[in-house]
């Protein structure tokens, strides 16, 4: 292998250049002369990045110049297993979100059900993956298209659309509030339990 060599700056004169052939020195006189050799040093370093980064550039040139191939051609990435489709697929599927609806084992998705326009064989659906718990089972374009819609025929109908200005909760925050009912739930059930055992306890008494 070629040995890469670094042109080295020779050292400019300035006022610490005592400080190098000293044999004794202060505290401060030290750290001075400890902070030149350190940006020296950096400065060798970052050096040898950029020519090693140079070197690296020119042998990919002359392994592509000779063997006219991609290095990392011989790599194998998956694909999302839809038939066309070069797409990386999502963790733990063969497919990507766009095509993980042709998954029959996953359990987390459905298809968008807003009607884009009607057939004789039926209504044509967007189908776009969404997640199970939105509801309506609507994707964020066609959403927002659907409140529009229901706000211009309230409107048209003289009716107060204040209702459907509200942004509909976060799934996370539904889930949050469900778990604080829970518990609100046990607690009182547990509550009602002591107070039971203990009237018991004093019956018996």
């Amino acid at each position: 292998m070629n040995r890469i060599t670094v042109p080295m700056d020779e050292p400019k004169p300035s006022c610490h250049s005592t400080l190098s052939t000293a044999s004794h020195l202060t505290r401060s006189e030290l750290l001075k002369r400890r902070f030149q050799n350190l940006k020296r040093l950096s400065k060798c370093y970052r050096d040898l990045y950029w020519h090693l980064m140079e070197h690296v550039k020119i042998l990919y040139r002359n392994y592509l110049y000779h063997y006219a191939l991609n290095p990392f051609s011989h790599f194998h990435f998956p694909t999302c297993a839809f038939l066309g489709c070069n797409l990386k697929p999502m963790p733990f599927t063969s497919f990507c979100h766009f095509h993980i609806l042709s998954d029959s084992n996953q359990k987390l998705y459905k298809p968008c059900n807003y009607v884009i326009k009607g057939a004789e064989a039926g209504p044509i659906t967007c189908g776009k993956p969404i997640l199970r718990s939105i509801v309506p089972a609507l994707c964020t374009v066609h959403s927002h298209k659907a409140q529009k819609h229901l706000a211009r025929a309230l409107k048209r109908n003289s009716r107060n659309i204040s209702s459907t200005t509200n942004i509909p909760p976060k799934f996370h925050a539904l889930v949050s509030e469900f778990v604080k009912h829970i518990q609100a739930r046990r607690k009182k059930q547990q509550e009602n339990k002591s107070k039971t055992v203990f009237k018991d306890r004093m019956i018996a008494a």
